[in-house]
C-alpha cells in the first residue's frame, strides 16, 4: 500500500534547531553576509546608502551565523567581520564591527554572543593583545554581560556608540574558526500539556 500525506499538516514556520557560527570560507556564506549587513545597516538602520563595505573588507576576516537543516548550513543569519588595527605601531590591537544578526533570528539571544565570542577568540588565537569595537548605545548592555567594558562615548556616522574593550581572559583562544561552534536552537516555552506559549 502506498502512503502518502498531505503537506498543509506541516508546520509551515520554519524553526532551526542548531547553527553554525564559523569562518566564511564559501562564496555563497561571503554573499549572504554582505546582503544581511546591507539588509541591517543600510535598509533597516539607514547608517549607510547602498553599501556598508569599505576599504577594512579587503583585510578583514568574515564570521557568519548559519542556520543549519539537516545538520547542514544553508542560510547566513548573522554575521561580523574582525581585523588588525591598520596603525602601523600596534599590530597586536584587533578590532570587530558590522555585527548584524538577521531580525527573524535577534530572538535566539545568542547567536550575537556567539559571534563575539568567535571573534575575539580567533584574534586572540592570532596574536590579539588587545580587541576593540564601536558599539551602538542600545548594544553597550549585551557587551558588558558578555565581559566587555567602556573607553568612551563617541559618534559614528551621527550615531551615539561606545568604544569598548573585550576582557581577552574571558575569550579562550579559537584556533579552528572553520569549524567554529555549534550552538543550539532555543525551544519555546511550552504549558504543562505541551502547546507553546
Amino acid at each position: 500500500m502506498l502512503c502518502t500525506f498531505d503537506l498543509s499538516e506541516l508546520s509551515t514556520a520554519y524553526s532551526p534547531t542548531e547553527f553554525l557560527v564559523r569562518e566564511a570560507c564559501q562564496d555563497w556564506e561571503r554573499r549572504e553576509a554582505h546582503a544581511l549587513r546591507r539588509a541591517v545597516f543600510c535598509f533597516e538602520q539607514g547608517i549607510f546608502a547602498g553599501d556598508d563595505r569599505d576599504t577594512v573588507d579587503d583585510a578583514a576576516q568574515l564570521l557568519v551565523a548559519m542556520s543549519c537543516s539537516g545538520g547542514m548550513p544553508d542560510q547566513v543569519v548573522g554575521t561580523v567581520r574582525i581585523h588588525r588595527s591598520t596603525q602601523a605601531n600596534s599590530p597586536s590591537v584587533w578590532w570587530g564591527s558590522r555585527l548584524a544578526v538577521h531580525p527573524s533570528f535577534r530572538s535566539q539571544g545568542h547567536l550575537g554572543c556567539t559571534l563575539i565570542r568567535l571573534a575575539v577568540g580567533l584574534a586572540n588565537a592570532q596574536g590579539c593583545t588587545q580587541f576593540l569595537a564601536h558599539v551602538q548605545a542600545q548594544n553597550v548592555a549585551l557587551f558588558r554581560k558578555q565581559h566587555w567594558h567602556e573607553r568612551a562615548e563617541l559618534l559614528v556616522r551621527g550615531r551615539p556608540h561606545s568604544e569598548m574593550q573585550a576582557d581577552l581572559s574571558a575569550y579562550p583562544p579559537c584556533f579552528d574558526a572553520l569549524s567554529g561552534y555549534v550552538t543550539r536552537a532555543r525551544q519555546p516555552a511550552t504549558d504543562n500539556q505541551g502547546s507553546r506559549l
